[in-house]
């Protein structure tokens, strides 16, 4: 393998998380650079933003960032391979799955009464779970566990989410609340999504979140920030975008501050700033959070 062509499969790798064996396939000629494909068309990016803005609250319960092991990102796909814990799992269920609230005061706008993805659906396919939603073409593959696992959980949240789960078609306040969501970043935050492992800092506890707006970024131990500048500034598996400012506490060539990092980005097809916050809380697997996951783990038994 030549250098260049080496340099691109570490780049996409440190990306994405995937396993070298799997990328060298794509590696077509010297000449072409391994990229990371963007989503097809407006549908499946919006699918990944919303995913990807849901899974966010989940915070810091293992090593991946929102659980994610690593991403298979195509033009007309995303596979993202899961952790095999059942607290990760349930979190996902719990976040991602549509709430429809019928109560009359918890506001006159859909989007107030649905909890969730509207109009997401799941079906189980070969060694994985499909996400997808009804009439459009856009779609997830969850794959590194069971998904009977993934249907049980499923199935003890059956009560509170009702009839949603098994509906095939969307219900009237689900479409209501799609077609009431204003315009977002979807297409920045789906990059994001299937950069992930970008974000993901060396110790054993990572937690990354997208501030509501699209425009944050933050990370509780994420990477040396030169890591992360020059995996998201790159135009070839990178994002493209440019920095503002920084100041962080990393080893690099800038200003310094007492605690943590920050860095301003800007993305230039859109004009929109994206802060950066790296927390360094410095977590670790101390007897608490391993405690937290075992009560959260027997509560879904």
């Amino acid at each position: 393998m030549n250098p260049a062509a080496a340099v691109h499969l570490t780049d996409r790798r440190q990306n994405t998380g995937e396993y070298h064996q799997a990328l060298v396939p794509l590696l077509t000629g010297s000449a072409q650079g391994l990229t990371i494909p963007a989503a097809r068309d407006a549908g499946q990016a919006r699918l990944e933003a919303e995913v990807l803005r849901r899974v966010c609250a989940m915070g810091g319960l293992s090593s991946h960032p929102l659980g994610i092991v690593c991403v298979r990102p195509e033009e007309d796909a995303l596979t993202l391979h899961l952790v095999d814990e059942p607290v990760i799992l349930g979190y996902w269920v719990e976040f991602l799955y549509p709430r429809v609230s019928d109560v009359k005061d918890a506001g006159e706008d859909p989007r107030d009464r649905v909890g969730g993805v509207p109009g997401l659906r799941s079906a189980r396919v070969p060694g994985g779970v499909r996400l997808y939603r009804p009439g459009l073409g856009a779609a997830i593959l969850l794959r590194g566990f069971s998904p009977g696992r993934w249907e049980r959980i499923a199935a003890k949240r059956e009560g509170t989410y009702g009839s949603v789960l098994r509906a095939p078609d969307w219900t009237p306040l689900e479409k209501a609340a799609y077609d009431a969501q204003t315009v977002q970043p979807f297409g920045t935050l789906s990059s994001l999504l299937r950069r992930i492992r970008a974000t993901a800092g060396a110790g054993p506890v990572n937690s990354t979140d997208i501030w509501t707006s699209g425009r944050g970024l933050e990370t509780t131990d994420g990477p040396p920030c030169p890591d992360l500048i020059r995996l998201l500034t790159q135009k070839l598996c990178g994002l493209g975008w440019e920095v503002i400012d920084r100041m962080c506490t990393c080893q690099c060539d800038h200003r310094h501050t007492a605690t943590g990092c920050t860095v301003n980005f800007l993305t230039p097809a859109t004009g929109q700033p994206v802060w950066y916050s790296n927390l360094k809380w410095r977590r670790t697997r101390e007897d608490l959070h391993v405690e937290t996951l075992a009560r959260l783990r027997a509560a879904l038994t």
